[in-house]
């Protein structure tokens, strides 16, 4: 009688042998491919990625149970990976065992609840319960974990294109039933009595992403976050944009006369980190003619546009050291784009007057897109991530330039003053001197 035991075949071989049969069955070789699974299982019948491949296998040539079969092995073997529950769950699916799969989608859900697959699977077996604004509540959740940029894998590919489509056409059904709801009070109110009102419907309804400030600098607690100001706040943009053509005119002779003025408007030194800066640093194609530049003046160039620096005379700018004001010709080549970001502090507030604009150029703060128009200026809160774009064949041209933000009292712009100068002066100003 032969007492000896079987030799125990090696991890990475088993392993390998299934990798194998990936490789032959992606190249087509079917029967290869079946051989090699056939023999892992034989070889090592309860481990969990043998039975997971043979599972994967049995669902591929349309056999459900079998799958169902191998999945349960395999999660009997090592429940602790996510991917197993979830393809256990694919074959429930099938098989039409709801109450199973939910149980199996969950397990996967536990170990980790950010599990791309089991969230779209959860929508999908929503969906087939008839729980199609539950399902939508489960696409959506799963769709948050895909970043922007992020590439979806061609297995998960189909799911995600449906999950995007229910969550659409649940987001309309959504904005139908709050527009019953709001017709009749729009009928008793102005449109810029309902315009804080409608923002807030359009984020609770998903039309909106919500936007806050998100100053490099200094927050200012407590100030509201407005992406675009009514200019009736404002009545001396007036007479600056009745003075555009004067502004554009001596824009056009520096342009002509002294374009050596212009300088790269990002220009960070060597050794700072980039992030998305790192295209336009040091380029010309989005350039500048200072004005005034962080609170320096420009005398040159100031006495270039005598009439600009009349007007902004006469507009509640910031003087701060090291800070303000700024003022300057903001040139956008053309099929040239500047990528979101953030200003500096919300204790002030961006104005642009539109000189020159060709067709294919916009602005976005936060959830708001506008076009540039020649002669009308509009004031922004910067800290709002913004971005801008001019996808013409030619330039752009607006002039900006800061101003305090209105909302503060004369006694916070002082404090702003004084800390920001005494920051200032702590890291910029005399040498320190050795103890």
């Amino acid at each position: 009688m032969n007492n000896r035991t079987s030799t125990p075949v090696p991890e990475e071989a088993i392993v390998g042998m299934v990798h194998a049969a990936r490789a032959a069955s992606n190249a087509g070789r079917d029967d290869e491919a079946g051989r090699l699974l056939q023999r892992a299982a034989e070889l090592a019948p309860n481990h969990p990625f043998v039975n997971n491949e043979c599972g994967v296998r049995a669902a591929l040539h349309q056999k459900p149970e079998e799958a169902r079969a191998f999945f349960s092995k395999a999660v009997a073997a090592d429940a602790s990976q996510p991917a197993l529950w979830s393809n256990l769950a694919s074959a429930l699916h099938t098989l039409g065992l709801y109450d199973e799969e939910s149980d199996a989608i969950e397990k996967a859900l536990v170990l980790e609840p950010r599990h791309l697959s089991s969230l779209l699977q959860k929508g999908a077996l929503l969906e087939a319960i008839g729980q199609p604004r539950n399902a939508a509540t489960a696409y959506r959740n799963a769709l948050a974990t895909i970043p922007p940029d992020a590439i979806v894998p061609p297995s998960v590919e189909a799911a995600v294109t449906r999950a995007k489509k229910v969550v659409s056409e649940n987001l309309e059904s959504l904005q139908l039933a709050m527009e019953e709801r709001l017709a009749p009070i729009r009928q008793r109110y102005s449109s810029d009595q309902f315009r804080r009102a409608e923002r807030c419907v359009d984020l609770l309804t998903g039309r909106r992403k919500r936007h806050d400030s998100q100053p490099t600098f200094m927050h200012f607690p407590e100030l509201p976050t407005i992406e675009f100001f009514d200019r009736n706040m404002f009545p001396w943009l007036e007479p600056i944009e009745a003075a555009t053509e004067a502004v554009r005119s001596e824009l056009l002779s520096v342009l002509s006369a002294d374009r050596a003025g212009l300088e790269p408007y990002v220009a960070y030194p060597q050794g700072v980190p980039l992030d998305q800066w790192a295209e336009l640093n040091q380029s010309r194609r989005w350039s500048a003619y200072f004005l005034w530049n962080q609170g320096e003046a420009q005398h040159s160039h100031l006495a270039r546009c005598p009439k600009t620096a009349a007007l902004l005379e006469k507009t509640p700018r910031c003087e701060v050291n090291y800070r303000a004001p700024t003022a300057y010709f903001s040139i956008l080549d053309a099929k040239t784009r500047i990528p979101a970001h953030t200003g500096v502090t919300n204790t002030r507030l961006t104005v642009h007057l539109p000189l020159i604009v060709p067709p294919g150029c916009g602005f976005r703060v936060g959830s708001e897109i506008r076009e540039w128009i020649p002669g009308q200026a509009w004031v922004f809160d910067d800290t709002i991530e913004h971005e801008a774009w001019n996808e013409s064949d030619a330039p752009r041209a607006i002039l900006i330039f800061d101003i305090w933000n209105p909302l503060l009292t004369e006694a916070e712009r002082e404090v702003v003053r004084a800390t920001t100068e005494a920051y200032g002066d702590f890291y910029h100003g005399a040498p320190e001197v050795k103890s």
